[in-house]
């Protein structure tokens, strides 16, 4: 098959592609991509249009799918931040190598791009270009299409919720009901009642038929949040429903069968939760064979203003708030031990407290009245270590090597003591 064959095939492709050798120069290019990238783009390198790097990403600091595939002589797939003629955007690149029928080696690479966030994303996208989010995204991208069940793990505040309803929208399912299963406070009784239903005079006060949220989510996602809190006694008739598929309401002998996809979160251990004999191994192991964990919003440098900024305008749409630079830097040197969640406090806080269009670090920094010492909080000293490790770790520029010597303790215990933050 000659250049031009290829070249017939590009253009019939409906995302973007591009053909390229192996020198990264782009040989070819269909119409979709002249729209969303460049309008002459043949000639030039790949990374060139994609990224504005003079170096391939693998040089750049980034995966390169085309060095990947000279080694393994294989398709290869990542997930990069593409520069577009509409802004950033995250794409999933494909990559597919074409060897020569005479030599077997390989000659040109069939590229394809498919759009996972566009640039004109609103307040209720996943929001972030940083290498810890992008690596999240890149999971919950693979993991979407596929009816795997998945296990988002993190810190609480992360947006575990948000990265469940971006894996139902950009599943099969996602034209069928998106159900949550909020399990935290939910007593033995109420758990069953909500997730299977209940007939009519099943207990006390069941004066009608009520059927559950797995009937509510039938063909389409049940997310189970905080899953590390269902009772003991309810987590044997979970597991059940999974190995099963099928359910019985309350006060009901007649077997239905379920239908959904099954994402759950927790910010628990499981693991410890496991050994203390809190939540059972069978069930753990049935649901997360795909686990994700979110980053702290402290590990996405660079994310911060983009999110702050995305919900100053969905929280003021008509006002033209804006961070100053200096607001800009606190935001970025703040611990966030509350991660999305205390930021969207803040910037509803700010943005009452802001007469102007500018936000500053007055509007952002709550200013405590003084106290005496007799009436100072008295807190654990090691939350207070914590509290000023997470702050000194985001704001030193410099090694762990050299942030131990600056704090006057070993290298080693400055890692016994990082480590116990993620723990």
């Amino acid at each position: 098959m000659n250049r031009h064959q290829f070249e017939a095939i590009i253009n019939a492709i409906d995302e973007p592609a591009i053909l390229l050798n192996r020198d990264y120069q782009i040989v070819a290019a269909n119409q979709r991509y002249m729209e969303h990238y460049s309008e002459r783009p043949k000639g030039r390198k790949c990374y060139e249009v994609s990224h504005g790097y003079e170096v391939p990403c693998d040089l750049a600091g980034e995966h390169c799918p085309l060095r990947q595939s000279l080694e393994s002589k294989e398709r290869e797939r990542v997930l990069h931040i593409h520069n577009t003629q509409f802004g950033k955007e995250h794409v999933d690149v494909e990559l597919t190598p074409v060897t020569d029928e005479d030599t077997g080696e390989i000659e040109y690479f069939v590229e394809v791009m498919t759009t996972v966030v566009p640039a004109a994303s609103d307040n209720k996208n996943m929001l972030g270009y940083s290498p810890a989010f992008n690596q999240m995204l890149d999971l919950l991208n693979r993991a979407a299409p596929s009816q795997i069940s998945v296990l988002l793990l993190g810190e609480s505040g992360t947006g575990k919720e948000l990265a469940a309803q971006y894996l139902h929208e950009h599943s099969l399912r996602s034209h069928k009901p998106f159900v949550t299963v909020e399990c935290s406070g939910l007593s033995e009784h109420l758990f069953e009642s909500e997730l299977f239903g209940h007939e009519k005079g099943a207990f006390t006060g069941a004066i009608n038929r009520k059927p559950g949220l797995v009937d509510a989510a039938h063909g389409g996602t049940l997310f189970l949040d905080e899953v590390g809190d269902i009772p003991m006694s309810m987590q044997v008739k979970l597991l059940r429903l999974i190995e099963t598929g099928t359910y019985r309401a309350v006060g009901s002998v007649v077997e239905k069968q379920a239908d959904f996809r099954l994402v759950c979160a927790t910010h628990q251990n499981i693991h410890a939760m496991i050994d203390q004999g809190r939540f059972r191994q069978d069930l753990y192991f049935r649901i997360s064979p795909y686990p994700v964990t979110l980053p702290p919003l402290r590990k996405r440098s660079g994310d911060v203003e983009l999110i702050a900024q995305a919900m100053l305008d969905t929280i003021a749409p008509d006002r033209k708030l804006r961070l100053s630079k200096a607001a800009k830097h606190w935001l970025n040197h703040h611990p966030f031990e509350g991660n999305i969640r205390e930021l969207r406090n803040l910037m509803e806080r700010a943005s009452l407290l802001c007469d102007g269009n500018n936000i500053e670090v007055r509007h952002l920094s709550e200013k405590r009245p003084h106290t005496s010492d007799k009436a100072l909080e008295l807190i654990p000293l090691q939350q207070h270590e914590q509290a000023y490790l997470r702050q000194i770790q985001s704001s030193f520029r410099g090694d762990n090597k050299a942030l131990a010597q600056a704090l006057g303790i070993s290298e080693r215990t400055l890692y016994r003591k990082l480590k116990q933050l993620d723990s």
